[in-house]
């Protein structure tokens, strides 16, 4: 008998450490199998082919440099001098930077570090030290390149173009016309444009004229004319970007808490301890698993169909996909209340309302209201990307300056307000949560 107990329990440790080998081997061998099929399936190897690092670099610095323009029209022979090519950003006659000089229908553009460009009557002409000159002459309606062969790969040649990258800058020739970019660090006329009296001014000169400068225009103060520049800069249109980074709060808030309030008498009705009808409570349970199942942006989509865009339509998306998150977290913190206190309160006389009022509200208000600003945060950075589709807000703006594909610190200048807004939006709710669970 105890031979045959022996052995029974040695065949159960066999097949246990077996299976544990089993688990051991097979789950890793299931993940790497996994991890084969996404790089095969994804074509991982395709895409690092079609990489063009080259781009990315020229993207990464946009984001924290601005480019000027040289531009001459190849037709009649003007020279623009322009901050990203824009007209906001040109500079008026007599203004032009140091680094770019006209004389004699002879433009000379030093990029720094011996590279210099110059626009003649001949055509254009990039002195690269260590390299020789590149000209690009148009004969015929084509552009005609010369320069010392072999050609590097920095100099891109095609049928109607020739393009040079250095590390100083561009330059880039078209039958039309000659383009040759400067890239600086930081981000130009941020504070004033071109036109503004206090631009290319220093602190301590600006400093200067706010306290005790005579008045540049006679009916306003100095600091009131710069506070009037910098909010109406018409390049980076602080007073559209601070209107929109409060219609993208505002979204967020109105759908955030009308989800709230339509959610909470929801869950009373999904709670187990408060609704008798099994049938009920299953039925509003798939009514919160459906409208949190469609995503707020395909609920942003339909809605934009329906009543047309703008940030009420995106609040209302929100709204919807909430309402569904809402009713299974409140219902679920319904169902775990103290039902003494609810029991107390009931001893008293008291009828459902009152119970409700007094022995459930109290209990879950903290609960509530940190899922409720938790959900804020979320959405305020969810708002981002519904203001894209329904035409409001910071996104509607970030979308622009991508696919404008030009003015790349504009992007990163709504990225960095987007963070900070999340921070601050993050910060005022944790400390709201901190004081709501001390209470």
């Amino acid at each position: 008998m105890t031979t045959m107990v022996m052995s029974d329990l040695r065949g159960q440790v066999d097949r246990l450490f077996r299976r544990k080998r089993l688990a051991a081997f097979g789950v890793p061998a299931v993940v790497l199998a996994y991890l084969v099929y996404i790089f095969i399936a994804f074509d991982v190897a395709g895409l690092a082919d079609r990489a063009r690092m080259d781009n990315a670099r020229i993207l990464m610095s946009d984001f924290w440099s601005f480019k000027t323009h040289v531009t001459q029209d190849n037709r009649n022979g003007e020279v623009v001098v322009a901050i990203e090519g824009e007209t906001k950003g040109t500079y008026p006659p007599g203004m032009l930077p140091d680094w770019v000089t006209m004389a004699d229908g002879v433009t000379t553009i030093d990029l720094g570090r011996g590279h210099v460009v110059v626009y003649d009557a001949t055509g254009a002409h990039y002195t690269v030290p260590g390299y020789g000159t590149v000209s690009a002459v148009s004969e015929g309606g084509k552009v005609v390149l010369d320069a010392p062969e072999p050609l590097p790969d920095w100099i891109e040649v095609a049928e109607n173009r020739i393009q040079v990258t250095t590390n100083q800058g561009r330059f880039s020739v078209t039958r039309n016309k000659t383009e040759t970019f400067r890239y600086q660090p930081g981000w130009e006329l941020w504070f004033f444009t071109l036109d503004s009296p206090f631009y290319g001014k220093s602190s301590f000169e600006l400093a200067q004229m706010a306290i005790w400068g005579d008045r540049v225009d006679p009916d306003i103060t100095n600091l009131a004319h710069m506070g009037s520049d910098f909010w109406n800069n018409a390049m980076w249109r602080h007073k559209d970007v601070a209107w929109a980074i409060s219609e993208t709060i505002l979204m967020a808030f109105l759908g955030t808490f009308m989800a709230a309030i339509i959610a909470l008498p929801m869950a009373f009705v999904a709670a187990s301890n408060f609704s008798r009808f099994g049938a009920l409570r299953f039925a509003m349970r798939r009514v919160f698993d459906f409208v949190r199942g469609v995503d707020a942006l395909i609920w942003t989509i339909v809605l934009a169909r329906a009543f047309g865009p703008g940030p009420m339509t995106g609040a209302l998306a929100i709204m919807i996909t909430d309402t569904g998150a809402f009713g299974k977290q409140f219902s679920e913190t319904l169902e775990n209340i103290d039902e003494k206190q609810v029991e107390g309160i009931r001893s008293t006389g008291a009828n459902a309302v009152q119970r409700a009022r007094f022995g459930v509200i109290p209990q879950i208000t903290p609960v509530l209201l940190g899922q409720i600003l938790y959900s804020f945060e979320s959405n305020t950075r969810s708002a981002t990307i519904i203001g894209a589709i329904v035409g409001g807000g910071i996104g509607l703006l970030l979308t622009q300056a991508i696919s404008t594909q030009k003015d790349w610190e504009e992007v990163a200048y709504y990225m960095v307000l987007i963070i900070l807004m999340v921070i601050v939006i993050d910060t005022i709710s944790g400390w709201i949560r901190r004081r709501l669970i001390r209470g």
